[in-house]
């Protein structure tokens, strides 16, 4: 299940004279010619075929004219204008960020969005409860006045996409400091973001491309009233569960459906009685002819972050190191959530979203690890080295590129441990998270009891931020009185920092974990009763006596605030030194001068940046393939292998009763294959990653043909190293999804407001 866990410079730059312009020392062109010849572009091309080959790429849409004759030689029919224009409507105006963590498409001219049902998840396991538990049972809304409202839900559409590349690097020079350099970018960006959104309502961001050589403006319009229309039930939306996920064969019904409202005039607004379905400037037709072997296939989303452009030292840290100490956290924290979600319904509906985001990335690095192993990616990274170490023989540099990415790594290897602590228990734990951001608060206090010594302007604006940020703490913590069970997160926080002690160094400790590790496995004990009867967090008394009269000696004397700030000091400690610091620094500046020159050895290869959660398109085929010796698997799943998976016994593999009826029936309707068969799933080889979850799969003439969700388990090294002959995107066919919104839940009503192709 495809989630978040959130170079170059262009030709224009290069003078006749030098290439590195901007970017590092100066070069001279003789001695870039010089090795040129001396490197075989065929065998380079072979090592970063993962940057080259026309299925792989995370492509610009506004920079298509690049691609766009070899996705006709794919299969594309349309024109570049029809994915892509600012100033008529066109396939990029379907495309929504959908809560800024997953893809949705809009499918009617009344602002029907689809988008993966683990996507919508949280949303559907929030508004259920035993009486009405749309998790488990599914929900359609008959008319729009049964849709239901999300609280915080939103949908952002992109305006436009302008390269701002020039203006920015006009202003950056050799000789700065990274610090001075982020600043200097910070600055600029914010001047172009104002004049960009002046005067529109759109709101407007920079982002850096490769590697912080070259820089992209996006203007984007934001709708939050998001309200949801309809849901499979939770047994054919995450059918299979964690056993298939990342897995092929699959056959998932991974789809959600909600819908933008906006207000008369067709603009953004927060959720109102008299909102109306929004208006799209454009939805995907959605084709119901099926889908063959080598058939064109394009993706547009949002992924979320690849590192295809990381060091063999970086991974070899990554999965030796620190994957399996967050796969161990990971795995103690969901033996704990599903001891108490399995005995109480009301607690598996609160913790139902927040299990599969554990388990998903949980099982993600356990695939990843293996598969870097399994796929030789430290040994292809270190090929692809071993030709820049070449290349640089050549060229005058007095920075050690790969120096530095070697030296990042030596530097926090010490730090790898707590590192995984900090980001699997201080900050991705909830009640955690909350508080430590309670910190924010204590700081801003300080410096309002201290008014005497700030000016009046400085004081004005901590007055206005604590009047922003008190009320949404207090609305956390309220939230989390209702939403989460304080004796599942007590277990949590026993057994992991429990785990802490065990595995960090007593000199990396704070004050607070080194008296507890003192005392060994009885402190931990000790504090975590401490925690049950002292801690705000934990005694909802405690807390509303504090929201009553909130102060700073208070909140720091809350055993769970103290031992928080106590771990976040401790690794920002660890972390902070000046040789890790240093060590940062260069590594930004080494990627930044690695890219340019891997770009540069290439010449004409068409480059993608890394995926930053900016909106990409990726094209291929749908096509099959052999995941190892004597083996191959067919593009497509079908409903006969989801009853073949059938295992009542087993609450992963448990068939909706409405679901069997229907199969018993055979009745598919128009919605069956050429062969009699209903198509579940199918593979292409598109290049997706998190946050590509509910990404439209578009066939060669704009329609609809599926819902991207997911990878598969043979290339979980992707994000690393693409893998051209096994790297797949595992989609629900569109087909299905009718189906079951049709044949098996009447949903007639969702069916007729779409604009169905035959």
């Amino acid at each position: 299940m495809l989630e978040i866990q959130r170079g170059y410079l262009s030709t224009k730059f290069l003078s006749n004279k030098y290439i590195f312009r901007k970017v590092g020392n100066l070069v001279p062109t003789k001695s870039i010619n010089m090795i040129k010849i001396k490197i075989s572009l065929i065998v380079f091309t072979l090592l970063l075929g993962s940057f080259a080959k026309a299925d792989e790429g995370m492509w610009l849409p506004f920079l298509l004219g690049r691609n766009y004759q070899d996705m006709k030689e794919h299969g594309l029919r349309l024109t570049e204008e029809e994915i892509y224009d600012i100033n008529n409507s066109s396939i990029k105006d379907a495309i929504i960020s959908f809560n800024g963590y997953c893809t949705g498409e809009v499918i009617s001219n009344e602002g029907l969005i689809l988008t993966n049902h683990h996507c919508g998840y949280p949303s559907i396991a929030g508004v259920s409860t035993a009486e009405n538990n749309y998790l488990d049972n599914g929900f359609w809304a008959k008319n729009h006045g049964e849709e239901i409202a999300i609280p915080g839900l939103f949908a952002s559409f992109i305006i436009r996409i302008q390269d701002v590349s020039e203006t920015i690097n006009s202003e950056l020079t050799a000789d700065m400091t990274e610090a001075e350099r982020e600043a200097k970018i910070k600055e600029i960006s914010a001047l172009l973001t104002e004049e960009a959104v002046n005067g529109t309502g759109y709101t407007a961001f920079v982002e850096d491309f490769f590697a912080g050589n070259e820089f992209y403006l996006f203007v984007k319009e934001t709708f939050n009233d998001v309200r949801l229309v309809g849901t499979p039930p939770q047994s054919a939306g995450k059918f299979g569960g964690d056993t298939d996920n990342w897995m092929w064969p699959r056959h998932t019904a991974d789809f959600s459906m909600f819908r933008i409202y906006a207000n008369k005039e067709n603009k953004p607004s927060r959720f109102a009685e008299g909102n109306l379905p929004y208006v799209p400037k454009h939805s995907l037709p959605v084709s119901i002819k099926g889908v063959q072997e080598n058939d064109f296939a394009m993706i547009l989303g949002y992924p979320g972050s690849t590192d295809r452009y990381s060091s063999s030292w970086g991974v070899d840290q990554l999965v030796s190191k620190e994957y399996p100490t967050r796969i161990k956290i990971r795995n103690r924290k969901l033996e704990i959530m599903k001891k108490y979600m399995d005995a109480d319904v009301n607690i598996r509906l609160k913790y139902s979203s927040r299990y599969a985001q554990v388990a998903n990335y949980w099982k993600n690095f356990i695939g990843m690890s293996l598969q870097v192993k399994k796929n030789g990616v430290i040994e292809k990274k270190q090929d692809i080295e071993g030709l820049y170490r070449d290349y640089l023989k050549n060229v005058r540099m007095s920075f050690d590129v790969l120096g530095a990415m070697e030296g990042y790594v030596k530097a926090t290897d010490p730090i790898v441990d707590i590192r995984s602590y900090q980001q699997e228990f201080v900050r991705r734990m909830g009640i955690n998270q909350t508080a430590i951001t309670f910190e924010v608060w204590v700081e801003t206090q300080e410096k309002i009891e201290n008014a005497d010594n700030l000016s009046e302007a400085e004081n004005k604006k901590n007055q206005a931020y604590m009047a922003r940020v008190q009320p949404w703490l207090f609305n956390r913590m309220d939230k989390y009185f209702v939403d989460e069970n304080p004796a599942t997160e007590l277990e949590m926080i026993h057994d992991l920092l429990d785990m802490y002690i065990e595995d960090i160094s007593e000199d990396q400790m704070g004050e607070i974990t080194a008296n507890i590790a003192a005392k060994g496995h009885s402190g931990v004990d000790k504090y975590t009763a401490k925690l049950k009867k002292k801690s705000m967090f934990f005694n909802k008394d405690l807390y509303e006596k504090f929201k009553s009269k909130p102060s700073i000696k208070a909140i720091q004397k809350d055993p769970l605030y103290a031992l928080m700030t106590d771990m976040n000091a401790a690794y920002e400690a660890a972390s902070g030194t000046e040789e890790i610091t240093t060590a940062k620094d260069k590594l930004k500046t080494a990627k930044r001068y690695f890219v340019a020159g891997l770009r540069d050895m290439n010449p004409n290869k068409q480059y993608y940046p890394d995926a930053n959660s900016t909106l990409r398109l990726t094209y291929g085929n749908v096509l099959p393939y052999d995941p190892k010796d004597g083996v191959t698997y067919h593009y497509t799943t079908t409903l006969d292998g989801i009853m073949q998976k059938e295992d009542p016994t087993n609450p992963e593999f448990v068939v909706d009763p409405r679901i069997k009826e229907t199969w018993l029936k055979k009745d598919y309707g128009q919605y069956a294959d050429a062969d009699g068969r209903l198509v579940v799933n199918f593979l292409s080889n598109n290049d997706i990653t998190g946050g590509n979850s509910g990404s439209p799969v578009i066939n060669a003439d704009g329609e609809l043909i599926g819902t991207a969700f997911d990878g598969n388990w043979e290339a979980m090294s992707g994000d690393i190293y693409f893998e051209p002959n096994i790297q797949r995107t595992i989609s629900l066919d569109i087909r299905y999804t009718l189906w079951l919104i049709d044949k098996c839940f009447g949903a007639t009503n969702i069916i007729d407001e779409m604009n169905l192709v035959k």
